[in-house]
């Protein structure tokens, strides 16, 4: 399998629901006005929480240009990861699945103090890591993939023996990460994509989800993880490369025209199971180890997003049962993790 680190130096950013309306110029064009702007990797995930942004510098600059006092960014510059397990293969074909690269790409990382934070979208998934972590991703990673850099649109591949040294400065494997409570709210979700040149068919219904669908001092005051929340406010809008992917749930779907959406050929319907009692560290390591492993072992396939505050898989809605079962079955080996299931 080939590892490629794409050519995109990303930031990781939050902006409170009740701070969204500064920011609706620059959003806008990021969105819709993809040549109006140089921003090529852009994406937006709004939670109970607040909004979270995963893009270039380009676009970083577009929010900071706006009210950076009001954009709560992450320290680091990240790099995304992508693994393709067949070169050759086209662009429409499906993304492998967090729990394809679970034991490959994710575990390994974990075991050498990496923190990742994860991004699929309909086409594909990355795995962002930190600048600064790359020698130890391509120490850990070179036996198992070729790996390649893009530098100005050109693949270069990395030659295994000049790879400096990259282990952890410890020299040891990182110990045992927390167990996190879960929750499975209710809604049943939908990965889909559509023609970025029909964005500005779903203008309006885009807009009005993003910027009109929840009252902000309600969402925000509301506990995220109370064990009486059916259902959750969750979506997300990926423009990455000229790619979109849009997750969002069943009902939130009927609000776009209907034609211009497209799924997988099975349209299966997801569940999601979202991790964290507490907002989580970036620090921390093995979060998405957690649950992409024990999937990957039952051979389930998840989506996994990453947010500011939380982390969310995707899991197809005829599995949500074995999954709960696996989630329960962790809590009894673990009794002090609160999980809401």
């Amino acid at each position: 399998m080939e590892l490629h680190i794409l050519d995109h130096r990303l930031r990781v950013a939050s902006i409170a629901k009740s701070a969204l309306a500064s920011f609706t110029h620059p959003l806008v064009k990021l969105i819709f006005l993809r040549r109006r702007t140089r921003c090529k990797f852009f994406s937006m995930t709004e939670t109970p929480e607040n909004y979270t942004l995963v893009l270039d510098e380009a676009g970083f600059k577009e929010l900071e240009a706006s009210s950076s006092e009001q954009v709560r960014a992450e320290s680091s510059v990240w790099l995304p990861l992508n693994v393709l397990s067949d070169a050759n293969a086209s662009d429409s074909s499906p993304p492998l699945g967090v729990t394809k690269i679970a034991k490959s790409v994710i575990a390994p990382l974990a075991r050498q103090h990496v923190s990742v934070f994860m991004l699929s979208t309909y086409q594909t998934d990355f795995i962002l890591v930190r600048e600064q972590d790359l020698s130890v991703v391509v120490s850990t990673l070179k036996e198992e993939f070729r790996i390649f850099r893009e530098v100005a649109g050109e693949s270069q591949q990395v030659p295994g023996h000049n790879v400096a040294n990259g282990l952890h400065r410890d020299g040891k494997e990182a110990v045992g990460s927390t167990l996190h409570p879960v929750l499975i709210p209710q809604n049943r979700f939908c990965v889909m994509s559509l023609d970025p040149d029909t964005l500005p068919s779903v203008a309006t219904a885009l807009i009005d989800v993003l910027f009109y669908s929840g009252c902000p001092a309600q969402d925000e005051a509301a506990s995220p993880l109370s064990s009486d929340m059916e259902r959750i406010k969750f979506f997300s809008f990926s423009l990455i490369d000229g790619y979109v992917s849009l997750v969002m749930d069943a009902d939130t779907q009927r609000e776009f025209p209907a034609d211009l959406l497209f799924t997988s050929s099975s349209g299966e319907l997801w569940r999601m199971v979202r991790i964290g009692g507490q907002p989580l560290g970036f620090d921390e390591c093995g979060i998405v180890a957690q649950i992409s492993g024990p999937l990957a072992d039952r051979d389930i396939s998840a989506y996994y997003i990453s947010t500011f505050s939380f982390d969310h898989a995707l899991v197809p809605e005829e599995d949500i049962a074995s999954v709960s079962a696996m989630l329960r079955q962790q809590r009894l080996e673990t009794p002090e993790v609160d999980a809401h299931l």
